[in-house]
């Protein structure tokens, strides 16, 4: 066998393998019963530790139409509003650090609101565009990772190669009494209920 060949085959070998250790190193996100999330169904987002507040939803502030505020809910026993998630490659499973969009109805998508200068916060909105991974979309793109055992969510897109984006969790920032989602050393621990 030329040496040439002998490179070559082992280089396809190297490869192939290399993207199935990908493939399964890419572990689905999964619901307090186990089950793998899947992309369009609905899903309450809620937080593991309880007495702090309840499930994400969206505010009501006055004269805020779009974008509007991605909250937890004061009180602990409301679920929130629901959810569906889109990877950004249309997987049908959404996977661990994979970048989706987030969002509670089709024009309500969670994005990375412009610096609030006030607060020295970088809040969620719900004014994104679903789709169309790039530049123009970078700020709609989330992704969830494994924490303690449980969920958090990160913004971190990695949808645009030569952009500079910031990459931090998501928390709570407590502002006039609401609980508003924005990027925090903190991260809010969460976990996922199918809404049936």
């Amino acid at each position: 066998m030329s040496s040439l060949l002998y490179i070559f085959l082992l280089f396809a070998v190297f490869i192939s393998h290399r993207g199935a250790t990908t493939e399964a190193a890419v572990e689905p996100v999964k619901d307090i019963n186990g089950k793998p999330l899947l992309a369009g169904y609905n899903y309450y987002i809620l937080p593991v530790v309880r007495g702090r507040g309840g499930g994400l939803t969206m505010s009501n502030f006055k004269n805020e139409t779009c974008p509007r505020s991605v909250i937890q809910d004061q009180f602990e026993v409301s679920q929130g509003l629901p959810v569906k998630f889109s990877p950004y490659d249309k997987s049908r499973i959404v996977r661990v650090s994979t970048d989706q969009n987030i969002k509670f109805s089709p024009t309500s998508i969670w994005e990375l609101a412009n610096f609030d200068e006030t607060t020295s916060q970088w809040f969620i909105s719900t004014c994104g565009v679903e789709g169309n991974p790039g530049q123009k979309t970078v700020g709609n793109w989330f992704k969830i990772d494994e924490f303690e055992n449980d969920y958090k969510i990160r913004f971190c897109p990695t949808v645009c190669n030569f952009c500079k984006v910031i990459c931090r969790d998501v928390g709570v920032f407590v502002q006039d009494g609401k609980r508003r989602l924005a990027l925090s050393e903190v991260p809010l621990k969460v976990m996922f209920k199918k809404a049936y």
